[in-house]
């Protein structure tokens, strides 16, 4: 480097992707190895930011296997953590859970309703949408959806 040229940090992307099968087993194999991938990348187990994400993966995971289930085809989970930045900035994690049912979709962001109080079903989202700093529906190529949940984590 030359002694005229800027200082930059490195960023440190970490990712991690995994297929499951789309059953309940699948979803919390899901969960469980992602609370271990967090572990590992330095979120610890039984923080507050690694509660929150492991309740995110959990109902994404849930919903996945629930209602986007097409027999024969797996659900994926995709975890990127962005930031290795200095003390005092925030880390970015984002998690995507994807299947190949692109017709049933969720309602956006923004938009649900909270379930009849007799209901025994439809709290998921609002967890979602509770806990996640942003969260989004996407459309999958070649087919299906993904629900992305997004957590600010300060260091």
């Amino acid at each position: 480097m030359s002694p005229t040229a800027p200082h930059r940090t490195p960023v440190t992307v970490r990712m991690f992707t995994q297929r499951f099968s789309s059953t309940p087993l699948g979803a919390r194999l899901a969960r469980q190895l992602a609370l271990y991938r967090m572990h590992r990348w330095g979120i610890p187990y039984g923080s507050a930011a690694s509660d929150n994400a492991a309740l995110l993966v959990a109902e994404l995971a849930a919903n996945a296997v629930t209602h986007g289930r097409v027999p024969g085809r797996d659900f994926e989970l995709a975890l990127t953590l962005r930031g290795e930045a200095p003390p005092g900035a925030a880390r970015l994690l984002r998690i995507d859970v994807s299947d190949t049912r692109g017709e049933c979709r969720p309602p956006c962001p923004g938009t649900l309703a909270a379930p009849d109080s007799s209901a025994v079903a439809g709290r998921g989202l609002l967890l979602v949408e509770a806990l996640a700093d942003r969260w989004e529906i996407l459309d999958r190529v070649p087919t299906g959806k993904t629900v992305r949940a997004e957590l600010v984590l300060p260091y």
